[in-house]
């Protein structure tokens, strides 16, 4: 009876070790499954909800996983300098917006590359050495309540018809609270001049409802009714269209202003680096990003021309300002703050 017994306990303790050695491999199989093929880093100035959604595309695809690192424009610069004035090897690529990308080309930080996609961008989107690429831009537009639109004769479709259009509630998102909003009011100063922009927004401010320190939240007082026409993002407004709100798109016919997001190779980056952050540029460039950035809510005007998200953008002709922003960073605030003093605080 004890020998029964001791052969019992025996085949209780071996089915154990079979079990738990079953849900070991299986673990172990799957996190084989879950390991990507190869890691790189990347520095950005993108919000972390959007470099989530492209990386997550991206492993799903290729097996790489791109680790993205938010840091401020002035920090990217730092560890880009560090980088490569040392033994380099840290980050693969930059993901970031134009004026940040520029900066770091002209700091030696970046290497040129130029593909058969990232030829076809524009050269307005791009570095011309291919120091940088645009992958895609997000331009400022007149959002307008619907219910608005349908009493008005005639459509307000450029800043000045919008600073004289009479009896309208306008929302507008602080020039000091958002980079996208600056970057608005400097490129109208590098457009029309300082005098003639002042000019403008000082028949636009006895009109505005309210300085917003979001940029979604002019598109959603306009979508509630509580501001007629907001200065806005393109792609906050195509976000809160797509979640039924009474909104339309209007494209200034006298220019705007847009925010340029590119990609930058790193200078110094470990040559296998090199060669995967490359293929994710390009990457960058296909439909295949655009649809994963739609899929969650982020609709953004592509560079590349010859892709069906940029073929299907309704406001693709939009007119662009043509005035480069050459401003210092001294120059910046001072414009800044003369808006505040003559018009914002009036």
């Amino acid at each position: 009876m004890k020998r029964y017994t001791s052969l019992v306990v025996t085949a209780f303790l071996l089915l154990i070790v079979v079990v738990a050695g079953s849900g070991y491999l299986a673990v172990a199989d799957q996190t084989a499954a879950d390991r990507p093929l190869r890691e790189i880093t990347a520095y950005t100035t993108m919000p972390a909800e959007t470099a989530s959604v492209l990386t997550k595309a991206y492993e799903e695809t290729s097996g790489v996983r791109v680790n993205f690192v938010p840091l401020p424009a002035d920090e990217v610069l730092k560890h880009l300098r560090e980088q490569a004035h040392g033994d380099g090897g840290g980050a693969a690529l930059v993901v970031g917006d134009s004026a940040l990308l520029s900066r770091a080309a002209g700091e030696g930080a970046l290497l040129p590359y130029m593909s058969e996609a990232g030829d076809q961008v524009p050269e307005r989107f791009r570095q011309a050495e291919g120091y940088w690429i645009g992958i895609y831009y997000d331009p400022v537009v007149f959002c307008v309540n619907q219910d608005y639109l349908k009493g008005l004769m005639v459509v307000p479709d450029t800043w000045q018809a919008l600073a004289t259009a009479p009896q309208v509630r306008i929302g507008v998102t602080d020039f000091l609270a958002a980079d996208a909003s600056a970057n608005l009011f400097l490129s109208m100063v590098a457009q029309y001049g300082d005098t003639a922009t002042y000019d403008i927004w000082k028949k636009i401010h006895p009109k505005v409802v309210q300085y917003a320190h979001y940029l979604s939240n002019p598109v959603r007082q306009a979508g509630m009714g509580e501001v007629d026409i907001s200065v806005a993002v393109a792609s906050e407004t195509l976000r809160y269209i797509h979640d039924g709100y009474p909104l339309r798109v209007i494209y200034p016919a006298d220019g705007t202003a847009a925010q340029i997001t590119g990609t930058g190779i790193a200078y110094k980056a470990a040559p296998a680096d090199e060669t995967a952050a490359k293929e994710f540029a390009d990457w960058l460039l296909s439909d295949e990003a655009q649809l994963a950035l739609q899929s969650n809510g982020f609709y953004f005007v592509p560079t590349n021309p010859s892709t069906l998200a940029y073929k299907g953008f309704a406001g693709k002709n939009l007119v662009l300002f043509s005035a480069a922003l050459q401003f210092s960073p001294e120059k910046r605030h001072e414009l800044l703050d003369k808006w505040v003093k003559e018009i914002r605080l009036q």
